[in-house]
């Protein structure tokens, strides 16, 4: 699956990221123990490719409000701020590589959050 394959590439290339299943999906992690992106494939029958990721706050409200049509709350995680990101219509990987950056941010120690761009 070329979505998942591209994803995996930007999350694999920040600083001590790794890569196991959590409940049953790719997930990402840094140091192996906070996650910063969640893949979801039809996650329960929702029929979408997605991911899922921590967003600064506000972030989620504003761009669900704005693009939904390629952003969602996602289930438990949503109420938490984090923003669900659709992969199965158009994708700017640019876009998605400043997402998914911005996440790893949110949740890596300081000292590993300063070698991200």
């Amino acid at each position: 699956m070329e979505q998942l394959d591209v994803l995996r590439k930007l999350c694999l290339a920040l600083p001590e990221a790794t890569e196991r299943l959590s409940h049953g999906s790719p997930a990402w992690f840094v140091r192996g123990k906070k996650t910063f992106v969640m893949f979801a494939d039809d996650h329960h029958g929702d029929g979408r490719l997605a991911f899922w990721c921590p967003a600064a706050a506000g972030v989620q409200e504003e761009l669900v409000r704005t693009e939904a049509e390629r952003f969602f709350k996602p289930p438990y995680v949503g109420p938490r701020g984090w923003l669900g990101v659709r992969l199965d219509v158009d994708v700017d990987w640019a876009e998605i590589d400043r997402i998914v950056r911005e996440a790893y941010r949110l949740v890596a120690p300081k000292s590993l959050a300063a070698l991200v761009e």
